[in-house]
Formats: C-alpha cells, structure tokens, sequence
C-alpha cells in the first residue's frame, strides 16, 4: 500500500520552501486571471497552478488560495467547510487529511507556509 498515493506520472519536485505567505496572499492565489493557484492543507502551501481542477470553473476551485485542510479532511467541497481549524475532527477524518498531506506532497511543489499557521500538527 505505500505506493498507493504515487502519480501515474513521475514528478519532479523542488525542494520543498519554507517562505511565509500571509492570508491575504495566499487568497490572491485563486488562479483567477491569470493568477498563480495555492491550496494549503495544514499550513503547508501548495502550488496547484497546473491543475485544471483548481482553477475557476474547476471542480475543486473552491480550495484555491484558502488553507482546505478541513474541508479536505471531510472529502467536502462545500465552501463553509473550507477552513484551516482541524484539531477538533475525527481520527478517521485527520487520517483521510494526513492521506491528503501524502498526496499533494507527491505531487505539488511546497511552495511556503501561511504566516501564522497554528494548524500545522
């Protein structure tokens, strides 16, 4: 089972960074006009520009420039559901987000983490 998150395709990722990106920025990172697409999971930033699904119009839009982690944990695109706070969930829902955390991280480029996150562990 330790393959199961691996992409069909081999990515290359760059080391992982560890800039602070404020709120604000980060919700600049919508994708919209041409903007760079962020989604963060735990305080972590990730750099989800090359995804269609992100972008507007896309079926996870909902996540780009917000921190999802909650929203993620509960499998939910529901808008209300898309909070950073997720200390509070079931064990079953912080593993499906620990499941997420695995699959961007295989995926994504960290691009930073949201200034202030206290969301982290």
């Amino acid at each position: 089972m330790a393959g199961k998150f691996e992409p069909k395709v081999a990515v290359q990722l760059n080391p992982p960074k560890d800039d602070p990106i404020s709120v604000e920025e980060l919700a600049k990172c919508d994708g919209k006009d041409g903007a760079k697409c962020y989604v963060a999971i735990k305080g972590k930033v990730y750099d989800v520009t090359g995804n269609k699904a992100y972008q507007p119009g896309g079926s996870y839009h909902v996540f780009a420039g917000k921190d999802a982690s909650q929203a993620l944990a509960k499998t939910s695109t529901k808008a209300e559901d898309v909070k950073p706070e997720w200390s509070d969930l079931s064990d079953t829902e912080k593993n499906t987000l620990n499941d997420w955390v695995t699959y961007f991280s295989k995926r994504y480029n960290v691009v930073g983490r949201v200034e202030g996150a206290t969301n982290t562990e």
